[in-house]
Protein backbone atom coordinates (compact mmCIF):
# COMPACT_ATOMS: atom_id res chain seq x y z
CA UNK A 1 0.00 0.00 0.00
CA UNK A 2 1.44 3.23 -0.78
CA UNK A 3 1.23 6.02 1.61
CA UNK A 4 -1.35 7.66 -0.55
CA UNK A 5 -3.27 4.59 -0.53
CA UNK A 6 -3.09 4.39 2.78
CA UNK A 7 -4.00 7.87 3.32
CA UNK A 8 -7.04 7.51 1.33
CA UNK A 9 -8.05 4.75 3.47
CA UNK A 10 -7.63 6.34 6.85
CA UNK A 11 -10.18 9.06 5.72
CA UNK A 12 -12.57 7.06 4.04
CA UNK A 13 -12.83 5.19 7.11
CA UNK A 14 -13.20 7.76 9.75
CA UNK A 15 -14.17 10.71 8.00
CA UNK A 16 -17.38 10.66 5.39
CA UNK A 17 -15.55 11.03 2.51
CA UNK A 18 -12.09 12.87 1.36
CA UNK A 19 -11.58 15.10 -1.47
CA UNK A 20 -8.18 14.72 -3.93
CA UNK A 21 -6.91 17.59 -2.05
CA UNK A 22 -7.59 16.20 1.41
CA UNK A 23 -5.45 12.87 0.74
CA UNK A 24 -3.02 15.33 -0.82
CA UNK A 25 -2.66 17.07 2.47
CA UNK A 26 -2.77 13.60 4.37
CA UNK A 27 0.24 12.65 2.58
CA UNK A 28 1.86 15.85 3.68
CA UNK A 29 1.40 15.60 7.25
CA UNK A 30 1.85 11.95 7.87
CA UNK A 31 -0.50 9.18 9.48
CA UNK A 32 -0.22 10.78 12.38
CA UNK A 33 -1.06 14.40 12.26
CA UNK A 34 -3.91 13.71 9.90
CA UNK A 35 -5.57 11.75 12.22
CA UNK A 36 -5.07 14.12 14.67
CA UNK A 37 -6.48 16.63 12.54
CA UNK A 38 -9.43 14.30 11.90
CA UNK A 39 -10.11 13.66 15.81
CA UNK A 40 -9.96 17.27 16.49
CA UNK A 41 -12.96 18.35 18.75
CA UNK A 42 -15.39 19.63 16.54
CA UNK A 43 -17.24 23.59 16.34
CA UNK A 44 -20.95 23.59 17.56
CA UNK A 45 -23.20 22.46 14.88
CA UNK A 46 -24.83 26.08 13.32
CA UNK A 47 -27.91 26.35 15.45
CA UNK A 48 -31.21 25.81 13.75
CA UNK A 49 -35.07 27.29 15.29
CA UNK A 50 -37.88 24.69 14.14
CA UNK A 51 -40.14 26.80 16.74
CA UNK A 52 -41.98 24.85 19.19
CA UNK A 53 -43.10 21.41 18.94
CA UNK A 54 -46.86 21.95 17.65
CA UNK A 55 -48.19 17.96 18.50
CA UNK A 56 -46.32 19.26 22.24
CA UNK A 57 -48.94 22.47 22.14
CA UNK A 58 -51.87 21.18 21.23
CA UNK A 59 -54.72 21.39 24.23
CA UNK A 60 -56.67 17.96 24.73
CA UNK A 61 -59.91 18.88 23.53
CA UNK A 62 -57.87 20.39 20.09
CA UNK A 63 -61.02 19.78 17.48
CA UNK A 64 -60.09 17.18 14.32
CA UNK A 65 -59.17 20.14 12.27
CA UNK A 66 -56.77 21.49 14.13
CA UNK A 67 -55.15 17.85 15.33
CA UNK A 68 -54.74 17.72 11.10
CA UNK A 69 -52.84 20.95 10.80
CA UNK A 70 -50.40 20.08 14.00
CA UNK A 71 -49.54 16.85 12.59
CA UNK A 72 -48.55 18.56 8.86
CA UNK A 73 -46.82 21.46 10.96
CA UNK A 74 -44.98 18.17 13.05
CA UNK A 75 -44.13 16.65 9.42
CA UNK A 76 -42.80 20.17 8.16
CA UNK A 77 -40.31 20.34 11.04
CA UNK A 78 -39.06 16.82 10.36
CA UNK A 79 -38.35 17.45 6.49
CA UNK A 80 -37.20 20.82 7.55
CA UNK A 81 -34.55 19.02 10.35
CA UNK A 82 -33.51 16.67 7.14
CA UNK A 83 -32.49 19.00 4.85
CA UNK A 84 -30.33 21.08 7.86
CA UNK A 85 -29.08 17.87 8.75
CA UNK A 86 -28.49 16.75 5.08
CA UNK A 87 -26.21 20.28 5.12
CA UNK A 88 -24.69 19.47 8.15
CA UNK A 89 -23.19 15.87 6.98
CA UNK A 90 -22.00 17.80 3.70
CA UNK A 91 -20.56 20.39 5.44
CA UNK A 92 -18.56 18.71 8.49
CA UNK A 93 -18.13 15.63 6.61
CA UNK A 94 -14.13 16.34 6.89
CA UNK A 95 -13.69 15.38 10.14
CA UNK A 96 -14.32 12.13 12.56
CA UNK A 97 -16.88 14.15 14.64
CA UNK A 98 -20.17 14.32 12.12
CA UNK A 99 -19.35 11.02 10.88
CA UNK A 100 -19.00 9.61 14.78
CA UNK A 101 -22.08 11.64 15.58
CA UNK A 102 -24.26 9.08 12.69
CA UNK A 103 -22.82 6.23 13.99
CA UNK A 104 -24.33 6.80 17.51
CA UNK A 105 -27.67 7.65 15.35
CA UNK A 106 -27.43 3.85 14.07
CA UNK A 107 -26.00 2.59 17.50
CA UNK A 108 -29.09 4.54 19.90
CA UNK A 109 -31.28 3.69 17.03
CA UNK A 110 -34.56 6.27 17.00
CA UNK A 111 -37.07 6.92 14.83
CA UNK A 112 -38.90 10.35 14.37
CA UNK A 113 -41.82 7.95 12.52
CA UNK A 114 -42.49 7.07 16.66
CA UNK A 115 -41.60 10.24 18.03
CA UNK A 116 -43.10 12.39 15.67
CA UNK A 117 -40.93 15.11 16.80
CA UNK A 118 -38.00 17.02 14.70
CA UNK A 119 -37.27 18.96 17.87
CA UNK A 120 -36.67 15.65 20.10
CA UNK A 121 -34.72 14.00 17.68
CA UNK A 122 -32.30 17.50 17.43
CA UNK A 123 -31.77 17.12 21.36
CA UNK A 124 -31.17 13.78 20.54
CA UNK A 125 -28.31 14.37 17.88
CA UNK A 126 -27.37 17.40 20.52
CA UNK A 127 -26.73 14.60 23.09
CA UNK A 128 -24.44 12.68 20.41
CA UNK A 129 -22.24 15.89 19.83
CA UNK A 130 -21.91 16.53 23.08
CA UNK A 131 -20.95 13.03 25.05
CA UNK A 132 -20.33 11.09 22.08
CA UNK A 133 -16.43 11.51 21.33
CA UNK A 134 -15.86 11.11 25.70
CA UNK A 135 -16.94 8.93 28.21
CA UNK A 136 -19.94 6.38 27.90
CA UNK A 137 -20.50 6.92 31.64
CA UNK A 138 -22.04 10.47 31.23
CA UNK A 139 -23.20 9.61 28.02
CA UNK A 140 -25.48 6.80 28.76
CA UNK A 141 -26.65 8.35 31.56
CA UNK A 142 -27.77 10.99 29.22
CA UNK A 143 -29.25 9.05 26.81
CA UNK A 144 -31.77 7.66 29.77
CA UNK A 145 -32.84 11.44 30.26
CA UNK A 146 -33.43 11.52 26.27
CA UNK A 147 -36.77 12.62 25.41
CA UNK A 148 -36.89 10.73 22.12
CA UNK A 149 -35.73 7.45 22.93
CA UNK A 150 -37.70 7.21 26.18
CA UNK A 151 -40.78 7.99 23.91
CA UNK A 152 -39.26 5.34 21.26
CA UNK A 153 -39.32 2.59 23.64
CA UNK A 154 -41.87 2.84 25.49
CA UNK A 155 -40.34 4.61 29.12
CA UNK A 156 -43.37 7.05 29.09
CA UNK A 157 -45.66 3.87 29.94
CA UNK A 158 -42.89 2.52 32.80
CA UNK A 159 -44.26 2.73 36.01
CA UNK A 160 -43.84 1.13 39.61
CA UNK A 161 -47.33 -0.16 39.18
CA UNK A 162 -47.06 -1.55 35.34
CA UNK A 163 -43.36 -2.30 34.69
CA UNK A 164 -42.29 -1.69 30.74
CA UNK A 165 -39.12 -3.99 29.99
CA UNK A 166 -38.61 -2.32 26.36
CA UNK A 167 -35.76 0.27 27.13
CA UNK A 168 -33.90 -1.71 30.18
CA UNK A 169 -33.32 -4.67 27.44
CA UNK A 170 -32.66 -2.85 24.62
CA UNK A 171 -30.00 -0.76 27.26
CA UNK A 172 -28.32 -4.36 27.56
CA UNK A 173 -28.58 -5.96 24.49
CA UNK A 174 -28.48 -3.22 21.88
CA UNK A 175 -26.43 -0.30 23.35
CA UNK A 176 -24.14 -1.01 25.70
CA UNK A 177 -23.83 -4.77 26.72
CA UNK A 178 -24.75 -7.04 23.81
CA UNK A 179 -26.67 -10.32 23.60
CA UNK A 180 -26.48 -13.12 25.94
CA UNK A 181 -24.70 -10.58 28.56
CA UNK A 182 -27.19 -10.25 31.11
CA UNK A 183 -30.38 -12.63 32.36
CA UNK A 184 -34.01 -12.06 32.34
CA UNK A 185 -33.95 -11.13 35.59
CA UNK A 186 -31.54 -8.02 35.06
CA UNK A 187 -33.75 -7.06 32.42
CA UNK A 188 -37.10 -7.48 34.86
CA UNK A 189 -34.80 -5.20 37.49
CA UNK A 190 -33.10 -2.80 34.92
CA UNK A 191 -36.90 -2.23 34.02
CA UNK A 192 -38.15 -0.83 37.96
CA UNK A 193 -34.35 1.08 38.14
CA UNK A 194 -35.99 3.10 34.74
CA UNK A 195 -39.84 3.43 36.02
CA UNK A 196 -41.05 7.14 36.57
CA UNK A 197 -39.57 8.83 33.47
CA UNK A 198 -42.32 11.21 31.62
CA UNK A 199 -41.57 13.60 28.64
CA UNK A 200 -43.25 17.38 28.46
CA UNK A 201 -43.49 17.44 24.13
CA UNK A 202 -44.49 21.09 25.51
CA UNK A 203 -40.85 22.00 26.61
CA UNK A 204 -39.10 19.00 24.94
CA UNK A 205 -37.81 17.91 28.42
CA UNK A 206 -37.98 14.32 30.29
CA UNK A 207 -38.61 14.63 34.35
CA UNK A 208 -38.41 11.98 36.69
CA UNK A 209 -42.07 12.02 38.77
CA UNK A 210 -40.62 9.68 42.12
CA UNK A 211 -44.58 8.79 42.58
CA UNK A 212 -43.87 6.69 39.69
CA UNK A 213 -40.97 5.26 40.30
CA UNK A 214 -39.95 1.96 41.99
CA UNK A 215 -37.30 2.50 44.97
CA UNK A 216 -37.54 -1.36 46.11
CA UNK A 217 -34.20 -2.82 46.29
CA UNK A 218 -33.13 -5.55 43.17
CA UNK A 219 -30.84 -7.43 42.11
CA UNK A 220 -28.90 -6.07 38.89
CA UNK A 221 -26.23 -8.08 37.47
CA UNK A 222 -25.24 -9.37 40.39
CA UNK A 223 -25.56 -5.86 42.46
CA UNK A 224 -28.09 -5.69 45.20
CA UNK A 225 -29.61 -2.33 46.24
CA UNK A 226 -32.35 0.61 45.53
CA UNK A 227 -31.68 1.81 42.02
CA UNK A 228 -32.33 4.81 39.75
CA UNK A 229 -31.24 5.75 35.96
CA UNK A 230 -28.24 6.83 37.07
CA UNK A 231 -27.00 4.22 39.21
CA UNK A 232 -28.03 1.72 36.32
CA UNK A 233 -25.82 3.58 34.07
CA UNK A 234 -22.97 3.78 36.22
CA UNK A 235 -23.05 -0.36 36.53
CA UNK A 236 -23.08 -0.81 32.86
CA UNK A 237 -20.41 1.04 31.79
CA UNK A 238 -18.10 -0.64 34.55
CA UNK A 239 -19.60 -4.09 33.45
CA UNK A 240 -16.65 -5.90 31.62
CA UNK A 241 -18.74 -6.69 28.49
CA UNK A 242 -19.30 -3.24 27.97
CA UNK A 243 -15.88 -2.27 26.44
CA UNK A 244 -15.83 -5.69 24.16
CA UNK A 245 -18.93 -4.63 22.97
CA UNK A 246 -18.27 -0.74 21.73
CA UNK A 247 -15.05 -2.30 20.10
CA UNK A 248 -16.98 -4.69 18.69
CA UNK A 249 -19.59 -2.13 17.11
CA UNK A 250 -16.99 0.15 16.55
CA UNK A 251 -15.29 -1.98 14.24
CA UNK A 252 -17.60 -3.98 11.98
CA UNK A 253 -19.13 0.21 11.23
CA UNK A 254 -15.25 1.72 10.70
CA UNK A 255 -13.42 -1.88 10.44
CA UNK A 256 -14.15 -4.60 8.12
CA UNK A 257 -17.88 -5.42 8.44
CA UNK A 258 -16.88 -8.57 10.68
CA UNK A 259 -15.76 -9.43 13.49
CA UNK A 260 -12.76 -7.80 15.07
CA UNK A 261 -9.70 -10.85 16.05
CA UNK A 262 -9.70 -11.49 19.77
CA UNK A 263 -6.02 -9.02 19.60
CA UNK A 264 -7.12 -6.56 17.70
CA UNK A 265 -10.19 -6.17 20.53
CA UNK A 266 -8.00 -6.28 22.98
CA UNK A 267 -6.22 -3.52 21.85
CA UNK A 268 -9.08 -1.82 21.09
CA UNK A 269 -10.49 -2.31 24.92
CA UNK A 270 -6.62 -1.13 25.99
CA UNK A 271 -7.12 2.00 24.64
CA UNK A 272 -10.65 2.56 25.66
CA UNK A 273 -9.32 2.35 28.72
CA UNK A 274 -10.56 3.26 32.27
CA UNK A 275 -11.85 6.48 31.13
CA UNK A 276 -13.97 4.90 28.96
CA UNK A 277 -12.68 6.93 25.76
CA UNK A 278 -14.52 6.96 22.83
CA UNK A 279 -12.35 9.07 20.56
CA UNK A 280 -9.29 7.03 22.12
CA UNK A 281 -10.81 3.65 21.26
CA UNK A 282 -11.84 5.18 17.34
CA UNK A 283 -7.64 6.56 17.21
CA UNK A 284 -6.75 2.76 18.51
CA UNK A 285 -9.24 1.22 15.09
CA UNK A 286 -7.32 3.56 13.13
CA UNK A 287 -4.36 3.03 14.08
CA UNK A 288 -4.24 -1.07 14.79
CA UNK A 289 -1.79 -3.37 12.96
CA UNK A 290 -4.61 -4.90 11.19
CA UNK A 291 -6.28 -2.18 9.92
CA UNK A 292 -4.39 -1.68 6.63
CA UNK A 293 -5.36 -5.11 6.05
CA UNK A 294 -9.66 -3.99 5.40
CA UNK A 295 -8.96 -1.90 2.70
CA UNK A 296 -11.50 -2.90 0.26
CA UNK A 297 -13.93 -4.77 3.11
CA UNK A 298 -16.29 -2.49 4.04
CA UNK A 299 -19.53 -1.52 1.69
CA UNK A 300 -20.64 2.63 2.45
CA UNK A 301 -23.73 2.62 3.94
CA UNK A 302 -25.92 5.26 1.44
CA UNK A 303 -24.84 8.11 3.76
CA UNK A 304 -21.39 7.44 3.35
CA UNK A 305 -21.72 7.12 -0.03
CA UNK A 306 -23.92 10.06 -1.12
CA UNK A 307 -22.10 12.60 1.66
CA UNK A 308 -18.91 11.28 0.21
CA UNK A 309 -19.68 12.09 -3.68
CA UNK A 310 -21.30 15.61 -2.69
CA UNK A 311 -18.26 16.45 -1.00
CA UNK A 312 -15.79 14.70 -3.24
CA UNK A 313 -17.70 16.68 -6.46
CA UNK A 314 -17.75 19.80 -4.66
CA UNK A 315 -21.21 20.69 -4.50
CA UNK A 316 -22.14 23.44 -2.07
CA UNK A 317 -25.77 21.94 -0.69
CA UNK A 318 -26.60 25.02 1.24
CA UNK A 319 -26.53 26.67 -2.07
CA UNK A 320 -29.22 23.95 -3.73
CA UNK A 321 -32.87 24.87 -3.85
CA UNK A 322 -35.00 23.38 -1.26
CA UNK A 323 -36.29 20.95 -3.76
CA UNK A 324 -32.90 19.93 -4.78
CA UNK A 325 -32.05 18.94 -1.08
CA UNK A 326 -34.93 17.00 -0.89
CA UNK A 327 -34.32 14.92 -3.70
CA UNK A 328 -30.77 14.13 -2.34
CA UNK A 329 -32.79 13.04 0.87
CA UNK A 330 -35.03 10.78 -1.73
CA UNK A 331 -32.36 9.30 -2.61
CA UNK A 332 -30.94 8.11 0.33
CA UNK A 333 -34.76 6.90 1.40
CA UNK A 334 -34.59 4.63 -2.27
CA UNK A 335 -31.13 3.26 -0.69
CA UNK A 336 -32.36 2.27 2.42
CA UNK A 337 -31.03 4.50 4.96
CA UNK A 338 -33.10 7.85 5.32
CA UNK A 339 -31.71 9.89 8.36
CA UNK A 340 -33.87 10.14 11.41
CA UNK A 341 -36.17 7.10 10.13
CA UNK A 342 -33.98 3.77 11.18
CA UNK A 343 -35.66 0.48 10.53
CA UNK A 344 -36.04 -1.10 13.99
CA UNK A 345 -34.09 -0.34 17.38
CA UNK A 346 -31.19 -2.27 15.96
CA UNK A 347 -30.43 0.23 13.72
CA UNK A 348 -29.37 -0.24 9.85
CA UNK A 349 -27.61 -3.36 8.35
CA UNK A 350 -24.32 -2.93 7.41
CA UNK A 351 -22.42 -5.07 4.90
CA UNK A 352 -23.65 -6.67 1.42
CA UNK A 353 -27.14 -5.74 2.70
CA UNK A 354 -26.42 -2.93 0.59
CA UNK A 355 -25.64 -4.21 -2.60
CA UNK A 356 -28.62 -5.65 -3.76
CA UNK A 357 -30.37 -5.21 -6.93
CA UNK A 358 -32.64 -2.69 -6.11
CA UNK A 359 -29.79 -0.45 -4.04
CA UNK A 360 -27.70 -1.00 -7.49
CA UNK A 361 -30.41 0.39 -9.68
CA UNK A 362 -30.97 3.48 -7.21
CA UNK A 363 -27.57 4.16 -6.16
CA UNK A 364 -27.08 4.74 -10.35
CA UNK A 365 -30.02 6.75 -10.62
CA UNK A 366 -28.75 9.01 -7.29
CA UNK A 367 -25.12 9.05 -9.22
CA UNK A 368 -26.86 10.54 -12.76
CA UNK A 369 -28.54 12.57 -10.67
CA UNK A 370 -25.40 13.75 -8.64
CA UNK A 371 -23.70 14.34 -11.89
CA UNK A 372 -25.65 17.09 -12.84
CA UNK A 373 -25.06 19.26 -9.71
CA UNK A 374 -21.53 18.74 -10.40
CA UNK A 375 -20.93 20.48 -13.55
CA UNK A 376 -16.68 21.88 -12.23
CA UNK A 377 -16.34 18.22 -11.76
CA UNK A 378 -17.84 17.18 -15.41
CA UNK A 379 -15.39 20.18 -16.69
CA UNK A 380 -12.73 18.98 -15.42
CA UNK A 381 -13.26 15.55 -16.15
CA UNK A 382 -13.83 17.06 -19.73
CA UNK A 383 -10.14 18.36 -19.62
CA UNK A 384 -8.25 15.94 -18.96
CA UNK A 385 -7.02 13.90 -22.25
CA UNK A 386 -8.50 11.61 -23.01
CA UNK A 387 -6.61 8.12 -22.34
CA UNK A 388 -6.55 9.95 -18.60
CA UNK A 389 -10.09 10.72 -17.83
CA UNK A 390 -9.85 7.22 -15.47
CA UNK A 391 -7.09 7.61 -13.65
CA UNK A 392 -8.52 11.49 -13.49
CA UNK A 393 -12.05 10.11 -12.40
CA UNK A 394 -10.57 7.47 -9.83
CA UNK A 395 -8.29 10.35 -8.55
CA UNK A 396 -11.46 12.77 -8.42
CA UNK A 397 -13.54 9.99 -6.29
CA UNK A 398 -10.14 8.98 -4.31
CA UNK A 399 -10.83 5.02 -6.03
CA UNK A 400 -7.09 3.76 -5.88
CA UNK A 401 -7.73 2.04 -8.86
CA UNK A 402 -10.49 -0.03 -11.46
CA UNK A 403 -10.88 -3.32 -11.90
CA UNK A 404 -9.98 -4.86 -15.19
CA UNK A 405 -14.16 -4.93 -16.00
CA UNK A 406 -15.37 -1.35 -14.49
CA UNK A 407 -12.25 0.11 -16.71
CA UNK A 408 -13.75 -1.24 -19.75
CA UNK A 409 -16.95 -0.21 -19.00
CA UNK A 410 -15.97 3.85 -17.87
CA UNK A 411 -13.91 3.47 -21.20
CA UNK A 412 -17.16 2.92 -22.87
CA UNK A 413 -18.13 6.55 -22.10
CA UNK A 414 -14.70 8.48 -22.43
CA UNK A 415 -16.20 11.03 -24.20
CA UNK A 416 -19.13 11.74 -22.06
CA UNK A 417 -17.93 13.14 -18.57
CA UNK A 418 -21.53 13.84 -16.96
CA UNK A 419 -22.30 9.94 -18.16
CA UNK A 420 -18.56 9.01 -17.12
CA UNK A 421 -18.75 10.35 -13.75
CA UNK A 422 -22.32 8.75 -13.11
CA UNK A 423 -20.91 5.33 -13.79
CA UNK A 424 -17.90 5.87 -11.68
CA UNK A 425 -20.05 7.04 -8.56
CA UNK A 426 -21.63 3.58 -9.34
CA UNK A 427 -18.97 1.28 -9.96
CA UNK A 428 -18.27 -1.53 -6.90
CA UNK A 429 -14.93 0.21 -6.57
CA UNK A 430 -16.92 3.71 -5.42
CA UNK A 431 -19.44 1.38 -3.11
CA UNK A 432 -16.71 -0.54 -1.42
CA UNK A 433 -13.82 0.91 0.41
Amino acid sequence: MTDRQAMSHLLRRVTFGPTAAEVDAAVRAGSAGTLAAALEPAAPAPPIDLGPDPLGALPRDASRDRRVKAREAAQAQVAELSRWWLRQLASAGGGAAEKLTFFWHGHWATSVRKVRSAGLMLRQQQTFRRYGAGDTGPFVRAMLRDPALIIWLDGQRNTAAAPNENLARELMELFTLGVGRYTENDVKAGARALTGWQVDRATATARLRPARHDTTPATLLGATRSWDADSYADLLVRHPAHAPFLAERLWVRYGCGTAASAATTARLVAAFGPGRDSTALLRALATDPEFPATAGQLVKQPVEWLIGALRQLGVDTGALAEKQQTRLLATLSALGQAPLRPPSVGGWPAGVAWLTTSSTRARLAGAQALATLAPAAVQSLAEAARPDRLDALARLLVVDAWSDRSAAALTSLATQPQRLLALGLATPEYAVH
